[in-house]
């Protein structure tokens, strides 16, 4: 009896551990991007662990599939991926290869090249509208307190798009309208959250000037120092920084009507130190030649178009895109400028390449390594942000923040998150989405 109950409690932690052993099974693949990238020409390995068969779903010319090995004594088993032409095919996770488990799109891309950046550019963004930054009291003409934007519900962070129907330019616009418009109370549109409704406020008259206020104070514009990461040279289409551009005071991302880009030339460069991150400090002037104009500001950096697709002080040639797939752990370099205005490279590694089924700004752990640039900056300095990442010959991604307790290391984002923002003229991964997805 007690030889029984030993091999029946035997038992049950080995079937516990089977249990376990696909319970990590089911999750991994939950959590296994619903999109796998190969380059046309590649070939990629996947592999599932026994009960799991992979089948790819409908006969297609797109790529085809089939076990790496023919050991079927083994729980593991690796499939490759051939592929054939662009375009969207689908695979099927089964258990038991009979029960559909997770379906996968593999999508076959031809390989974009573009040129490095590494450029210092100057970037000045005008706001559409105007942002709300603070809120405060007006004292008006009779003495008396008060906050006309509470009472009619503006809160900071808002966007004023409109004052009674007219679309506001800046900061002095405000003040002129509030000014000319000879009624008691006004309509605002506003933007909140990307909505946008209208509220009804009462200006006030200030006893400090003699004119009408809401009790806001407003930014119309802002500047500052960053990096070009890549452009391309048929469109001209460029993208930089790899995150977005926020406001200071609120901490919102900065809803643009248009900006510029211009080359910057550094002044100083401020070495970064445990718990205080270092900067760039350049100059650039609004009078010279813009490099191009800036049409989207976004979570994964600014974009837009440049003027002259070959940059004075920039000789790289066109480089092949890496996509997420393709980025290991290990050696690579970025390009950056921080010496006489021109680029350069230096050795960083790639601590760790995260899995990002989708887009965030952290999506590598990297550490600068180059010993010139280590004593130049002391690591990762603000200013820095969007120097391209290369990595066996091939564009991979951007710096985008440092550690501040460690600026030797820092974040970089995947290059797969900046072309989704950019508008290129060349199929996408979501344009093959929509022009294939009949096919299934």
């Amino acid at each position: 009896m007690q030889k029984y109950s030993r091999y029946k409690q035997q038992l049950s932690i080995i079937l516990m551990i089977v249990i376990a052993f696909y319970l990590f099974q089911f999750c991994f693949f939950n959590y296994y991007p619903d999109r796998i990238n190969i380059v046309k020409g590649d070939k990629k390995a996947f592999d599932v662990f026994f009960p799991f068969t992979v089948k790819i779903l409908q006969d297609n010319n797109i790529v085809n599939c089939g076990p790496c090995s023919k050991n079927t004594l083994s729980l593991k088993k690796s499939y490759e991926f051939n592929t054939i032409q662009s375009g969207i095919a689908k695979m099927q996770l089964k258990l038991l290869g009979i029960i559909p488990v997770r379906d996968i799109e593999v999508n076959v891309l031809e390989r974009v090249y573009l040129t490095p950046g590494g450029n210092s550019i100057g970037v000045r963004l005008n706001t559409r509208g105007v942002l709300v930054v603070a809120v405060t009291d007006v004292i008006g003409v009779d003495g008396k307190r008060y906050n006309p934007a509470k009472d009619g519900g503006i809160k900071v962070g808002d966007s004023i798009l409109e004052i009674d129907g007219e679309k506001v330019k800046d900061a002095e616009h405000v003040v002129e309208l509030l000014n000319s418009i000879k009624k008691e109370t006004i309509d605002i549109v506003i933007e909140r959250n990307n909505v946008q409704f209208t509220t009804q406020v009462r200006p006030r008259k200030s006893v400090q000037d003699n004119c009408y206020r809401l009790g806001i104070w407003v930014r119309d514009k802002t500047a500052g120092i960053g990096t070009l990461t890549f452009y391309d040279e048929n469109t001209g289409i460029f993208g930089a920084l790899g995150h977005g551009i926020t406001d200071i005071d609120t901490g919102e991302l900065l809803k643009i009507e248009n900006g510029k880009i211009m080359s910057a030339r550094i002044s100083e460069i401020e070495q970064g130190s445990k718990g205080s991150p270092g900067e760039i400090k350049g100059a650039f002037y609004e009078t010279q030649d813009a490099l191009g104009d800036i049409t989207s500001n976004t979570e994964f950096g600014i974009y837009g178009k440049l003027y002259k697709k070959n940059l004075d002080n920039n000789k790289s040639k066109p480089l092949p895109v890496g996509f997420q797939e393709e980025v290991k752990e290990g050696k690579a370099y970025i390009l950056t400028t921080i010496n006489d205005n021109k680029v350069q490279k230096y050795e960083i590694e790639i601590v760790k390449a995260q899995n990002q089924p989708f887009p965030e700004q952290k999506s590598m752990i990297i550490r600068i390594t180059d010993k010139k640039l280590l004593q130049k900056t002391g690591g990762i300095v603000q200013g820095m942000s969007g120097s391209p990442i290369i990595q066996d010959g091939k564009l991979i991604g951007a710096v985008t923040h440092v550690f501040v307790n460690d600026p030797t290391k820092g974040y970089g984002i995947y290059i797969d998150w900046m072309l989704e923002q950019a508008d290129f003229n060349y199929k996408t991964k979501s344009e093959f989405a929509q022009t294939k997805k009949d096919r299934f």
